[in-house]
């Protein structure tokens, strides 16, 4: 049988639809996918948390380093405590060492009395001080560390150094007898304390460095010109001559003898003070001992 379409146009068996000789109608473009509100939110957080990694890692290595700098002035302030404190405690033991070994000097004089500072440096009874502590002296008396008296007698002299060596008895209990050291190996800038009785105040320590080596320093007129002075920054008095200029080892490195005068108001500078190397009461001190 024969269908007729809607046009009334005949179709054949051979031009079903699906054999036609019509092209198929043209396919519709394909639609590219489109970024909605979901692609952008994912691209906007991806974005987002990428900035906050960024930012996180910024921030770490900031803190990190302002850590490390707090850290290291942290370190640095303890460490100079530290060395502060440990300075402190070695002064202390040196004091504590070389003050049972210091003595005061009274010497009475024909119009007066006079007062100075010794260094006991035998354990048999001799005493280092300045000649010009006992010059003239009708009597010397020594005070001991523990407040002893002992009557004192002149061993001899080095006047050209301004030293002499004085004779105690032993007293019962002994003597604390100070280390001397090697005034050669002083340094420059090296610390040092002065130990003595400045102005009759009993062990007093002062405290300074080595300002200059040897040093060729007068007493005054007609007074002996001390050579290879050490010069010390370390306050010297009336009362300090004789007495002990002392290394942190706790040895003896000097005798505090005098403080330089500032011409211009005739009084004693401060801080220009000088003292005879001990290597020198290391040289004669056995030759007195032995008469």
């Amino acid at each position: 049988m024969f269908e007729a379409n809607s046009q009334n146009q005949l179709l054949t068996p051979s031009q079903n639809p699906a054999e036609s000789n019509f092209q198929n109608p043209p396919e519709s473009p394909r639609e590219q996918p489109r970024q909605g509100r979901g692609g952008l939110r994912t691209g906007a957080i991806i974005g987002l948390t990428l900035l906050l990694i960024v930012v996180f890692v910024i921030g770490g290595f900031a803190g990190w380093v302002y850590a490390g700098t707090k850290s290291s002035s942290s370190s640095s302030t303890t460490s100079s405590i530290t060395n502060a404190t440990a300075l402190d405690t070695l002064r202390e033991s040196v004091a504590a060492k070389v003050r049972p070994s210091i003595v005061e000097v009274y010497v009475t004089l024909t119009n007066g009395a006079a007062i100075g500072s010794g260094v006991i440096v035998n354990s048999q009874g001799y005493i280092v001080t300045n000649n010009h502590v006992v010059s003239g002296a009708l009597t010397i008396q020594v005070i001991l560390y523990n407040g002893t008296k002992e009557a004192a007698q002149l061993a001899g002299a080095d006047t050209a150094y301004d030293l002499a060596v004085l004779k105690i008895a032993l007293p019962q209990g002994g003597l604390s007898v100070a280390t001397l050291g090697d005034s050669t190996q002083l340094k420059v800038g090296q610390e040092v304390l002065v130990i003595g009785n400045p102005l009759g105040i009993t062990q007093t320590v002062t405290d300074g460095i080595v300002s200059a080596l040897k040093r060729s320093v007068s007493e005054g007129q007609g007074a002996p010109t001390i050579q290879n002075a050490i010069q010390t920054d370390a306050p010297i008095n009336p009362g300090n001559s004789g007495g002990a200029l002392v290394d942190l080892q706790g040895d003896v490195v000097g005798i505090p003898t005098l403080t330089a005068i500032d011409p211009e108001f005739n009084t004693p500078a401060n801080g220009v003070g000088f003292a005879i190397p001990i290597n020198r009461v290391k040289t004669i001190l056995p030759q007195i001992i032995q008469g």
